[in-house]
Formats: C-alpha cells, structure tokens, sequence
C-alpha cells in the first residue's frame, strides 16, 4: 500500500487479472510441396553435350601434311572444339580411310591450345587430311540460387514475391519440374484467392514428412495443410491435423478418375476424417512458364479461399457457394446427378455454375458418418472457439481457486461467446439461447479442487450451413392461405 501524506483524492490503477478473450487467426496456411532436388538447375542432371566437327558422310579439312612423312598432326583449338580421348572418329587420307594410333590417339596440349592427332602408319607431306569427330563432354551444373530453401527447411511467405526468392518462379514442365510447378501453382492460388500468410517447405519423399510436420506442430497459428497434389501425404496431413486438433487438412484427389466406375466413391475417399475435406476435380489455370493452360489440384486454391471467407463472414460461413478466382474450366464437368453420389460421403464438389468456378461442397471428408462434424465450418468454428478460450484463459493458471475465480472465468468466456453470437456464429434469439457457461460449485467439488483443476462446462449453438434450399410450391386461387 502506498503512504498517503496529504489530503486529497488519489485514483490507483489495479490490474484486475484477466484480459478480453481474442479470437485466433483461422487462415494461416502450411504447404509442403514434393520437389525433384534438381528442380531449381535445368542442366544439374548428369547428361553431356554432343560436341561435333564433320559427321561421316560429310568430313571436313581439319589440316594438311606438314612437309615429310608425320604421323602426328596438331589442330590449333581455336579453329577446333579441343578433342578428347572418348568419342567417335574418323579420318581420311586423300578420300581414303584411316586409323588412329592404338596408344594416345589424341593428345591435348592445355598452354599451346593444340590438340594431336597420331595416325597408325605416316601421312605423305601434302597429303590431304579429313576427318569427323563426335565427343560427349559433361555438362557443369548451374549453381543453385543461395536464396532457395533447403530441403525440410521452412519459410514464411506474406505474397508471391517472397515465395519467389526461397522457392523459384514458374518452370517449364518436365519430370524434374512438376513439384515445384504443382507448389508453385498452389501458392499462387493461395495468394489469388485471399490468403495472406502462409509457411511453405518441401521435400524430395514421403519420408521426410514426418521430421517436417513436427516442425509445423511448434507453429501454433497454422490452422490449414495441405500437401498439393501428393496422395500419399493424405494420411500423414490427416493424422497431423487430427493430432494438433486446430487445424483441417485440405486434400487433392487425382487427376484422372473413371468417373463411370461403380467404386468411385471408393477411388476418391481415402478414409473418414472430420479433420480432412477433400475437392474434386482439378482445376485449369494459365501457365506462365508454357504460355499455356494446364490442370493443377486445387487444394492451394481452396486454402486461400477459406482465408477470404473467414476475413468477409467469419470461421462460421462455410466456405462454398464460392468463386474460385484464377479457375478457368475443370477437369470434369459434373452433373448434379454424379454429385449425388459424391456429396454424402463428404466429397466436395467443384462445378462450373452461371459461367463461374464454384466450390459447391462443404463437408469433412466422409460426410454423414462425421455426425456432429461433417460440415467444414463447424469443425473450423469449434477448433477456433477452443484455440481463443485455450489463449484468452492462460491468466488463470495458479489463480486461488475459489469463487471468485469462478465467476471471472464465466464472465471472461461469457464476453467472448456474446461477441460471437452478435456476429452471427451462434443459433439463437439471444445470448441464452446460443450458449451457456457453467463453472461453479458444482462443476468444482472439493475433489476436483484437490486435485488442482477447475474446470468449466460450455455449450454452444452452433451455426449449420443451409445445404439444401427447399421451396414448396403450390398452385393457389387468391382466395385465402
């Protein structure tokens, strides 16, 4: 207590021991991309250069005798490629075929720039010289750029640039260039379709990916993953996200699909998980690197659509009924018809609608048999509501537990959940009817005390999305409802 020495009013500020619970971030993305390590150097491969003079139906001069019988000719390297010992050779004396000599046929002389050629049997002075030769001569690798990432290491990217500078532009297609492409791509559409932040690593196999997805578990805000176009990173993104319990895994299908199969369902979903959603099918966007348009799975897409829905609505809107921004046609062009036999099993349609690119899908992967879960926005609302009270509670650790405790944790999470439902996110006329937060004696007897806990019941109601509009409609004669 402070000494008060003379009349007057003094006002002390007294920290009160709890603060305002803040919602968390719900749109911060996790990319792994699974990347040929030569990707990033065209030529970092072990291929040769064909170096050539001449060919065998068409020889060319390459020198004259030198006066008197020689059987070595040197060839300045100014006017010659510098030959080597491998290769393919012919000479030809005056029209008429030649060999080399058995030992050191050629010969180069690095200080005077000359390459020797040794004939077998001497070459009469004046005699005219033709020949080919045809070398393969390793390629030096370009050096990679210092900037790229290594292999496993992780980068946080804010826009497209920066992805640039640790992962590389757009790269022409090919077998060593098809995972960056695909990250490439993914990160793009990321961006394109609102999201803001986003981590982003890569590896060369599905062996690396359990060093990497421990090094996301130590990053609290990420709350989307995805693994664009691997399937077999579904599983292991999957039981991560399931793990963590605050994040959703995002999943590609692939690319082909006999849509006529009577096991389609079976091809496409992988497992139940109310911690997945998968989308079907790939979409086609605009390749800068080809000047062309090219299929790429759409699960970069999506993730950047989630981010600019939570930003416009909110965590609670599902994330369909939505333009998927840099989409110019599908893979597949699906009917209602074969949607009715995906969407139960919770696999997210893409379709073309009103000339637009729509995710027309929002459930878990598995659909009804998620029960309470099988809607995306509900799994992300409930992970978001549990992250933010998980966060915005942390001051009452070691508090006395006593009732007054009590009653600042009701009040404390009772101030958030209001928020919430004045936003839309809870079902309900009012705060009453959209949750309620219990923690009393009841909830705390004396042995739950003892043992050092306090704990609090919370029931929400939750905003369902409005899967299918039904309109009655009737014919009516104006006479009466």
């Amino acid at each position: 207590m402070p000494a008060y020495l003379s009349p007057g009013v003094y006002v002390e500020e007294i920290a009160s021991g709890s603060a305002p619970i803040v919602g968390v971030g719900t749109s911060i993305a996790a990319f792994i991309g699974t990347i040929n390590a030569n990707a990033w150097s065209s030529n970092n491969t072990d291929t040769t250069s064909i170096r050539s003079v001449g060919s065998a139906s068409n020889p060319v001069e390459i020198g004259e005798g030198e006066g008197g019988n020689r059987k070595n000719y040197s060839l300045p390297s100014e006017d010659y490629p510098v030959l080597l010992t491998e290769g393919t050779y012919g000479f030809f004396i005056d029209g008429n075929s030649v060999e080399l000599d058995d030992e050191n046929p050629i010969t180069n002389d690095d200080t005077d720039k000359f390459t020797t050629i040794k004939f077998s049997e001497p070459v009469a002075s004046g005699a005219e010289i033709t020949g080919y030769y045809q070398v393969e001569i390793p390629v030096t690798p370009n050096p990679i750029d210092p900037n790229i990432a290594q292999e496993g290491e992780i980068k946080l990217c804010t826009n497209f640039t920066e992805f640039k500078k640790f992962f590389g532009d757009f790269l022409l297609p090919n077998e060593n260039t098809k995972g960056q492409n695909t990250l490439a791509h993914a990160v793009y559409g990321f961006f394109r379709n609102g999201g803001t932040r986003c981590y982003i690593t890569w590896i060369t196999g599905e062996s690396e990916v359990s060093e990497v997805l421990d090094k996301f578990e130590a990053i609290d805000e990420i709350t989307i993953v995805a693994a664009p176009g691997n399937l077999d990173l579904r599983d292991d993104i999957k039981d991560h996200c399931q793990k963590m319990g605050d994040r959703i895994a995002v999943l590609d299908s692939d690319e082909t699909i006999d849509l006529s199969s009577t096991g389609v369902v079976d091809t496409l979903k992988p497992f139940n998980s109310e911690y997945a959603a998968l989308y079907f099918p790939w979409i086609q966007v605009f390749d800068p690197a080809s000047s062309s348009n090219i299929y790429v799975p759409p699960s970069g897409h999506i993730a950047g659509l989630y981010a600019r829905v939570d930003g416009q609505r909110g965590v609670h809107k599902a994330p369909a009924n939505e333009t998927i921004l840099g989409a110019l046609d599908l893979k597949y062009n699906l009917s209602k018809s074969k949607q009715d036999g995906l969407n139960p099993d919770g696999i997210n349609c893409i379709r073309k609608l009103n000339g637009n690119i729509r995710v027309w899908g929002a459930r878990t992967l598995g659909g009804d048999a998620n029960t309470e879960f099988k809607y995306v926005n509900i799994r992300r609302h409930f992970s978001y509501l549990r992250d933010s009270i998980d966060k915005g509670t942390q001051w009452v650790v070691f508090e006395p537990n006593t009732p007054e405790l009590w009653a600042k944790i009701r009040r404390n999470i009772s101030a958030f959940l209001v928020m919430e439902w004045r936003q839309g996110a809870l079902f309900g006329a009012t705060p009453e009817e959209a949750f309620y937060v219990k923690c009393d004696a009841e909830t705390n007897p004396p042995e739950v005390r003892d043992l050092g806990q306090v704990v609090t019941e919370i029931g929400v109601a939750v905003v369902k999305p409005a899967e299918f509009v039904i309109f009655r409609i009737s014919q009516w004669d104006g006479s009466g409802q």
